[in-house]
């Protein structure tokens, strides 16, 4: 990928700290999934017996998270699925097979996320702008078989600022395939939730370790303000 002009940069072309990998002019935060199906009280999850509401207190940081995006001129990319329709299209036999087994009657009995339905939109108050780009998935990983990667690669993103649900399923299974495609990832922590507290801080613990950077959306924010002043005359 080619190194934006002006980027601060180890000898080797790196980006270190957290303010140089989340800089506006290569940066992009990218939402996963945070629709009504995982999120809701009536949702697809909340019919199949999993409590919502750690998904749904991370919603009072994700909005203004966004809105600071905005108000940095950082891109704003939505990942949302489509699984389930009335004539199935993208469910192979291996995800049946695994649904039949374990996820208790989702994608099978009760739709997920089909196509133009309440629970594929997006939960708790947050809106796609004109600006935005909308990236459809019909897998965990959002880099794979959408255009995510083209979308990152024509605007020169170098980091991508990964929000959403669920930690432990498509953010982390998307910020290991950005992490091998050269990207930085970097997630808040505030920002992100799944079911259960273990599963989302091993995900966390995970990614840190291996595959990004995990931080919180005030450090990140702070880094953005602190550009600013540091452009200023």
């Amino acid at each position: 990928m080619t190194r934006p002009r002006g980027a601060a940069t180890t000898a080797a072309g790196g980006l270190v700290t957290l303010a140089q990998k989340v800089d506006p002019r290569w940066a992009a935060v990218v939402v996963i999934d945070y629709q009504n199906d995982f999120c809701a009280p009536q949702g697809a999850f909340a019919k199949t017996g999993f409590d919502p509401a750690p998904l749904q207190a991370v919603a009072p940081a994700i909005r203004p998270f966004v809105r600071a995006a905005r108000n940095a001129r950082v891109p704003v990319i939505w990942v949302r699925n489509a699984y389930t329709y009335g004539t199935n299209w993208y469910l192979s036999d291996v995800t049946l097979e695994q649904a039949r087994r374990k996820w208790r009657g989702r994608y099978i009995r009760v739709p997920v996320c089909a196509a133009g339905s309440w629970g594929a939109d997006l939960y708790g108050g947050l809106r796609v702008r004109p600006e935005d780009a909308v990236v459809t998935k019909h897998r965990f990983n959002a880099m794979v078989d959408t255009d995510l990667d083209l979308i990152l690669r024509s605007r020169r993103i170098r980091t991508g600022i990964v929000a959403g649900v669920l930690t432990n399923v498509c953010v982390e299974s998307t910020v290991r395939d950005a992490f091998f495609k050269d990207y930085y990832p970097v997630v808040p922590r505030d920002c992100v939730a799944t079911y259960e507290k273990a599963q989302h801080e091993a995900a966390l613990s995970n990614i840190d370790t291996f595959f990004g950077q995990v931080t919180t959306a005030g450090e990140i924010v702070a880094a953005w303000r602190g550009g600013r002043r540091k452009d200023r005359p």
